[in-house]
């Protein structure tokens, strides 16, 4: 299913697994003008670079079916509550975005904040997941605050760790750098696994990888052949 706020992949199967990505676009909508360069939309600032083609590979290989997002943050930031000061960011990592300055927020909201939310606890409710899988990327430093992110793959959660507490050992136990709540933690930006499962009882693994080990296609391969596994395991100690 297509929409211009969202799309989906893949067939939910009730009491199975499922994945929702809020950064998997970098689109700027019509009507929009942000006043930044183009090579801007490049970077991580603008969507969570790598994201989108391992839920691609989750669906297709793995039977993960997934909601992603069709709105680059830079327009409005999906991954936050609706009065967050970064619903609409004026800048990013040290990067200036004019054209948001006299945003008319509630518009924004409105039409895509709004409507994508809806949809995916519709699509959630009418998946009942064991599991919600939430992909996500970092950049391995950030430009304004120029330090190593030495792991390969974290988990962020906020009150709910139970997946979360599975997910880590099993990640580890495949040799990788893991972070805990690293390189920021759940409890001061989960939004939509709060909103969509902290809200109703859902386990949910809230995961981010390194974007630099998945910007291209044998990088989100292999890591969507690690987190289908990881996930499944994590399922079976759920029961």
């Amino acid at each position: 299913m297509n929409h211009e706020v969202y799309r989906t992949i893949g067939t939910p199967r009730p009491g199975g697994i499922v994945a929702v990505c809020d950064h998997a676009s970098n689109r700027v909508p019509d009507g929009i003008d942000l006043g930044i360069a183009p090579d801007l939309l490049k970077k991580h600032i603008a969507w969570d670079i790598g994201t989108a083609g391992v839920m691609e590979r989750l669906a297709q290989v793995y039977g993960i079916a997934g909601f992603l997002a069709e709105v680059g943050r830079l327009a409005i930031d999906l991954h936050r509550e609706e009065d967050s000061p970064g619903l609409i960011p004026e800048t990013s990592d040290g990067h200036s975005i004019p054209g948001n300055r006299n945003a008319d927020r509630q518009d924004r909201i409105a039409r895509f904040h709004r409507p994508y939310h809806d949809a995916m606890e519709a699509w959630l409710a009418d998946a009942q997941p064991k599991l919600i899988l939430a992909i996500h990327s970092f950049t391995p430093e950030l430009e304004s605050d120029p330090h190593d992110r030495p792991w390969e793959i974290a988990l962020l959660y906020n009150q709910d760790d139970r997946a979360a507490r599975h997910a880590i050992r099993g990640f580890t136990e495949r040799g990788l750098i893991v972070g805990d709540n690293q390189p920021y933690s759940g409890r001061q930006l989960n939004a939509t696994m709060n909103r969509h499962a902290e809200a109703h009882g859902r386990p949910y693994c809230a995961i981010e990888i390194r974007n630099d080990l998945i910007t291209d296609t044998n990088g989100q391969a292999l890591w969507a052949a690690h987190i289908a596994e990881v996930a499944n395991g994590v399922a079976l100690a759920l029961e």
